[in-house]
């Protein structure tokens, strides 16, 4: 069986390459072992993220400055979307590719072999296959409820690291996050943003209770429940790899859908984008990951303080610029000038893999 081309994986990077090369008439074979599973997770984005292509019913809400916490409020002026996972995962139809239930044992330049036995061939094979968790490695989790709140004016929180969620003041940190879904309904998530090992979901549960009694948030025990947990690094920026398997999950952030989504046109056109630059920043993003697992918790809400009060071009560049090695490198630069000075000497330690000047408690830090 052959094609143009082979996609390994139908996540939602995997699906999105898949539509945009159906789109420009290539013949298409997608391989996954459960093709037709329908996706669970709530998928947001940076508006200026998101491609013109996407259609406008995978779009759940819109919020035009959401707010973040540390030690003090921010409001990030950049809009915030929020996809309806549903919408999305049909909005990447796949009419006319050849779509094959198995799993992919070899992956070739030009061939994939499956577990079933057969061999498929194509010009080109990309490998979508996400991240696969790993001892050790880095994970984020998060545990949330879907509220219904018609009637209230619920703030869209991005990030918000105030201590009234019951955890020990000196326990790893985690923050609520907390959209529309649309309909009235509101996502409340309790998040480890990255540990190694990250807060078990069940402490993530307990807190994002606590957290929403202190606040007058009613709970009335039969909410639909968001489990996360996923590892933040492991992928790798590559011609023939896509989505997180090909970089494009931030390890500091746990973001990748709608780089994948932006990028999908690119690389179904043949255009893998400037591979040296993105290995690059990527490596910067490492670092950064680095640093953030090497910060006691309680300077962690300081932190992210100084990261809101960058210019907003300067975030953008480092949360969303995937192959922006000039912004990226900025705004790490203006973060670090801007940090106190304890903060800056554990942050350039583990950045030069100086593991003795870490904090002992940073295994489980936490971010979203």
């Amino acid at each position: 069986m052959s094609a143009d081309i082979v996609i390994c994986g139908l996540g939602p990077a995997g699906r999105a390459l898949a539509h945009r090369c159906l789109v420009r008439g290539m013949s298409v074979l997608a391989v996954d072992p459960h093709p037709h599973r329908r996706w669970q997770a709530t998928y947001a984005a940076w508006t200026d993220e998101l491609p013109p292509w996407l259609d406008e019913a995978a779009v759940a809400a819109t919020v035009t400055e959401p707010r973040a916490y540390g030690h003090r409020p921010h409001a990030i002026p950049r809009s915030y979307t929020v996809m309806d996972t549903g919408r999305l995962q049909y909005s990447l139809d796949l009419t006319g590719a050849t779509v094959i239930a198995g799993r992919a044992t070899a992956l070739g330049r030009h061939t994939v072999t499956l577990d079933s036995g057969p061999t498929l061939h194509a010009e080109r094979v990309i490998d979508a296959r996400g991240i696969r968790r790993r001892p050790g490695a880095a994970e984020q989790t998060a545990y949330g409820l879907v509220a219904e709140h018609a009637d209230r004016d619920v703030p869209a929180l991005f990030m918000d690291w105030r201590p009234d969620n019951g955890a020990d003041p000196g326990a790893a940190r985690s923050f609520l996050y907390s959209i529309p879904l649309g309909d009235g309904r509101v996502l409340f998530e309790e998040t480890c943003l990255v540990g190694t090992p990250p807060i078990a979901l069940r402490e993530l549960a307990r807190r994002l209770q606590h957290r929403l009694r202190a606040r007058g948030v009613p709970v009335r025990g039969d909410e639909q429940v968001e489990r996360v947990r996923f590892p933040v690094t492991g992928g790798a920026p590559g011609a023939r790899r896509f989505g997180a398997a090909g970089g494009s999950m931030h390890p500091a952030t746990g973001y990748s859908v709608a780089a994948a989504l932006a990028a999908a046109d690119g690389i179904a056109a043949g255009r893998p984008g400037p591979q040296l630059a993105a290995r690059t920043v990527y490596r910067l993003r490492q670092a950064g990951l680095r640093a953030l697992l090497a910060l006691p918790p309680a300077e962690l809400p300081g932190f992210f303080d100084t990261f809101f009060d960058l210019d907003i071009e300067l975030q953008r560049a480092y949360v969303s610029g995937h192959a922006d090695l000039t912004g990226t490198v900025t705004a790490m630069t203006r973060l670090f000038a801007a940090l106190p000075g304890n903060t800056r000497a554990r942050l350039a330690a583990a950045t030069l893999h100086f593991p003795a000047l870490s904090h002992p408690g940073a295994g489980s830090v936490i971010m979203e």
